[in-house]
């Protein structure tokens, strides 16, 4: 069953720091570019950094210099290292894997996890 599982939010003071974890399951890892993306309440969901097997990386422009996104193929999981947090990084972090075979389009989504910037 292919699944990507994330891990690693929480609660974090205005100028902190968290780690995110994806980790992918039943997946030919090379296969799928991998990203996150973030949704706060009454907002919609939007890309927050992505990075392809070679591990090319592009950032929304409001993490740029403040996020690092990238990716362990032995381990099978990606991660986003989050510095300088904001209130406004406040939201739901969901993990996605978009297959770059154009054959088959297939895409999964995480469950999603809480970050909660606050002081």
């Amino acid at each position: 069953q292919v699944q990507v599982v994330e891990s690693g939010g929480g609660l974090v003071q205005p100028g902190g720091s968290l780690s995110l974890s994806c980790a992918a399951y039943g997946m030919v890892f090379s296969m799928y570019v991998m990203g996150w993306y973030r949704q706060a309440p009454g907002k919609q969901r939007e890309l927050v950094a992505e990075i392809t097997p070679g591990s090319s990386t592009n950032y929304a422009n409001f993490v740029k210099g403040r996020f690092s996104i990238s990716r362990d193929h032995l381990k099978k999981t990606m991660y986003l290292q989050m510095n300088s947090l904001t209130p406004d990084d406040t939201a739901v972090y969901y993990c996605n894997a978009r297959s770059i075979d154009l054959r088959d389009s297939l895409t999964y989504w995480g469950q999603g996890t809480q970050v909660t910037v606050s002081s």
